[in-house]
C-alpha cells in the first residue's frame, strides 16, 4: 500500500479541496493580510459554520473523509502556502506570515457543537506535530527579523538560529508535499541570505587581511559579545568571536602545507588520480589524501585505522573497476556518513564527535571540506547532513549545543569561501 505522501501526490485535488484553494485565492487577492489571517481563523481554528455555505460544505466533506487522518495535514500545508507564496514577493508583508504559522497554536473563540467542528479542531492539533507545521515554523523564523536581536542569548533555542543558516533551507524549510512554487521561493530566500552573508564575510576578510598585514591581534569574545565597537563594513557576521572568525577563515582559504590552499589540494589530487588504475587503488589513495588533515597523534590513536578500514570494505565489488564520477560521488557520500551522521532513522554521530573534541571543530570542518571539494554535487550532501543534526537538535539551547552552533557556523565560513562568490584577494 501507498504511503499517504505517495497517494496524495499521485491524485489530482479532489473537487472539495479545489473549493477550498479557490476559495483562499479569492481572498488573498482581495483582503488585507491581517483579514486573510482572520479568514483562516475562522475556517481552520474557529471551524464554526462558514458565511460560504458552499466552502463550509466542502470543508466538511475534507473533513470527514475516511483519509483525513492521512491527508489533511497536506492539505492545510497547501492552503497554507497560498497567502505564504503572496507575501513571500512583497517584503512589506513579511511580519504577517510568521502572524499565519503561529494562529494554528490559538485557542478557538466559540464552542464546537456540531461533529465536524470538532473534528477539524482535532485534525489540527494534530497538525502542530507534523513534519508539514515544523517546516512552516522554521521558515517563519527565517523571516521573523526581530530574533536578530535575540541571538546573543544563550538561552535562545537552537531552532532559532536557522535564518543564520541558509545552507539549511532547502532542507528544513521544505517538506515532501512542497510546490514546486514553495521550493522556488525557498530557493530564492537562501539566495538571498547567502548573498548577504557573502558580502558581509567579503568585507571582513578584507579587514581581516589589513589586520594581518598591520599584526594587529583580533578581539577576544570578551572584548566581542556584540562588535558594538566594529564599524559595520567590518562587522563581524557570524556568532564566532574574532580569534575563531579568522582562524577559520586561515584554515579555510589559507596555504595549508605553505603553498597550497584546500581547494589547491583538491585539484591536485583529482588530476594525480585521474588516470588511476582501479578503484581500489584510488581508495588507497584518498586515504592519504585525507589524513593529511589529520593530527598524527589523534590519527594514531584509532582514527586513522578506522578511516582506513572504512575505505577498505567501501563498495569491494568495485575495486578492480575503473574509477568513474559516480564512483567518486558515491565515496564521498559513504564518507560523510561515517564522518558526520549515519542512518536516517538513528542519529549516530560519535565520529563527528570525537572529531570535534580532539581535532578541534574548525579543523574537522576543513577535513569535511577537503571532501566537499573533490566534487560540487557533494556539498549538497554535506549540507543535508549537518541538517539532521541541526533538526534533531533545534529544541536545545545554544548554550547546551554550542558544539553544533560553532559547526555551522564554520560551515558557513568554508562553503561560503570555497563555493560562494566572497572574493579573497
Amino acid at each position: 500500500m501507498m504511503d499517504s505522501w505517495s497517494h496524495y501526490c499521485n491524485r489530482s485535488s479532489t473537487a472539495a479541496e479545489q473549493v477550498l484553494y479557490d476559495h483562499l485565492l479569492d481572498g488573498v487577492e482581495v483582503l488585507e493580510p491581517a483579514e486573510v489571517i482572520e479568514l483562516f481563523h475562522t475556517l481552520f481554528v474557529d471551524g464554526i459554520n462558514h458565511t460560504n455555505a458552499e466552502v463550509y460544505k466542502a470543508l466538511r466533506s475534507i473533513v470527514i473523509s475516511p483519509s483525513a487522518d492521512r491527508e489533511f495535514k497536506f492539505t492545510l500545508n497547501r492552503s497554507c502556502y497560498i497567502p505564504i507564496n503572496r507575501w513571500l514577493m512583497q517584503p512589506k508583508l513579511h511580519p504577517y506570515i510568521p502572524e499565519l504559522v503561529t494562529l494554528f497554536e490559538a485557542s478557538p473563540t466559540r464552542l464546537a457543537r456540531s461533529r465536524t467542528t470538532k473534528r477539524l479542531r482535532a485534525l489540527v492539533r494534530d497538525f502542530l506535530d507534523t513534519e508539514q507545521y515544523l517546516a512552516l515554523q522554521r521558515l517563519a523564523q527565517v523571516i521573523a527579523q526581530s530574533i536578530e536581536e535575540r541571538i546573543h542569548s544563550e538561552k535562545v533555542l537552537l531552532g532559532n538560529l536557522i535564518h543564520r543558516y541558509p545552507c539549511l533551507y532547502e532542507y528544513t524549510l521544505l517538506t515532501e508535499d512542497s510546490t514546486d512554487e514553495q521550493r522556488q521561493r525557498v530557493r530564492a530566500l537562501r539566495r538571498q541570505a547567502q548573498q548577504q552573508f557573502e558580502i558581509d564575510l567579503s568585507y571582513y576578510i578584507t579587514h581581516h587581511h589589513l589586520r594581518s598585514a598591520l599584526k594587529v591581534e583580533p578581539a577576544d569574545d570578551a572584548d566581542r559579545p556584540d562588535n558594538s565597537a566594529a564599524s559595520n563594513s567590518t562587522k563581524n557576521p557570524t556568532l564566532l568571536s574574532d580569534r575563531q572568525l579568522d582562524r577559520a577563515i586561515d584554515c579555510f582559504t589559507g596555504r595549508i602545507d605553505g603553498a597550497n590552499t584546500h581547494r589547491d589540494l583538491a585539484q591536485q589530487f583529482l588530476t594525480y588520480t585521474k588516470d588511476t588504475r582501479c578503484y581500489q587503488t584510488f581508495k588507497q589513495e584518498l586515504y592519504f589524501y585525507l589524513v593529511d588533515a589529520i593530527d598524527p597523534k589523534y590519527g594514531r590513536r584509532q582514527f586513522n585505522q578506522s578511516l582506513q578500514q572504512q575505505l577498505k570494505n567501501m563498495l569491494p565489488q568495485n575495486d578492480e573497476q575503473q574509477m568513474s564520477d559516480i564512483l567518486l560521488i558515491t565515496t564521498c557520500r559513504k564518507l560523510l556518513n561515517f564522518l558526520v551522521v549515519e542512518g536516517h532513522q538513528r542519529l549516530d554521530h560519535f565520529v563527528f564527535s570525537d572529531l570535534t573534541a580532539n581535532l578541534g571543530i574548525t579543523e574537522t570542518i576543513g577535513l569535511l571540506l577537503k571532501i566537499a571539494l573533490l566534487c560540487s554535487q557533494v556539498r549538497f550532501y554535506l549540507e543535508r547532513k549537518f541538517s539532521k543534526l541541526f533538526s534533531h537538535y533545534e529544541s536545545c539551547t545554544r548554550e547546551t549545543v554550542g558544539w553544533l552552533v560553532e559547526s555551522l557556523e564554520n560551515l558557513n565560513v568554508a562553503l561560503s569561501t570555497n563555493f560562494g562568490s566572497v572574493k579573497l584577494n
